[in-house]
């Protein structure tokens, strides 16, 4: 019988990660989305959608499946799920990897200001006295900054939130990564951004847009990446996979 791998995915890794192991027959593949957002695409094997109900609606769906091992591939700032994920394995005594892409790391001419939390953000716009502002978060997330009414906001997003928090001054801009340099860079000169607040997601999809904010001069307030469980980690698929092939011995 093929080892059944379990996907928590959501992130383009986990979609990557699908992609390699459908075309590899050595395994059986289940894929876990939360279903929070939009899905361009389904990725290919078995699809789970919505959440296991916690930690003990894991272990049950693990042992239920007779799971052979996990991969975690949410976002860097699920962080819930990770945790989740680490006790459920434990439990269910079922390997467990995370696959994460690398943070990005500040370079000479950044103008960084790293946070932990938005109301730590939101002391460094008003410390800065920030005017015209990109917000480039989840639409979750831009509801703590709605206060500051002496700052214009871009709020960028994938899907429209309705109703919008009261901003004062705002305007909605729908798009979609990935953002390529010479995008980016026209953005934040047209709207005169002097400051961009988003979260250290990593990878290349939203990257151009510190690049883009290090050339202009540009401030970036960055939240730092939530603590997550202690388990083998590994950024690039082929290790993932060689991961997989030693569990499978």
């Amino acid at each position: 019988m093929k080892p059944s791998i379990l996907i928590l995915g959501g992130a383009s890794e986990g979609y990557a990660l699908a992609d390699v192991l459908a075309a590899d027959a050595r395994w059986q593949l289940i894929n876990s989305l939360a279903g929070r957002t939009g899905i361009p695409r389904l990725p290919p094997g078995e699809i789970r959608m919505g959440g296991f109900g916690g930690v003990a609606g894991l272990v049950g769906f693990l042992r239920q499946r007779a799971i052979d091992a996990v991969i975690d591939a949410t976002h860097p700032f699920a962080d819930t799920m990770g945790w989740n994920a680490a006790q459920a394995c434990e439990q269910a005594q079922v390997p467990l990897l995370r696959l994460e892409r690398p943070a990005w790391e500040p370079e000479p001419g950044d103008q960084w200001s790293l946070v932990d939390d938005w109301n730590q953000a939101i002391h460094q716009l008003e410390q800065q006295q920030a005017r015209r502002v990109l917000l480039a978060l989840g639409r979750q997330e831009i509801a703590a900054f709605a206060g500051l009414d002496q700052i214009w906001f871009l709020l960028r997003m994938v899907m429209p939130l309705q109703p919008l928090p009261p901003f004062a001054a705002a305007e909605v801009l729908l798009e979609r990564g990935p953002f390529d340099l010479a995008h980016e860079r026209t953005l934040l000169a047209q709207q005169a951004i002097d400051t961009i607040v988003c979260r250290n997601s990593g990878g290349t999809a939203t990257s151009a847009k510190l690049i883009a904010a290090r050339e202009q001069g540009i401030r970036v307030i960055l939240r730092r990446r939530p603590v997550r469980p202690q388990v083998p980690t590994v950024a690039r698929l082929d290790e993932a996979v060689r991961w997989l092939e030693r569990i499978e011995h």
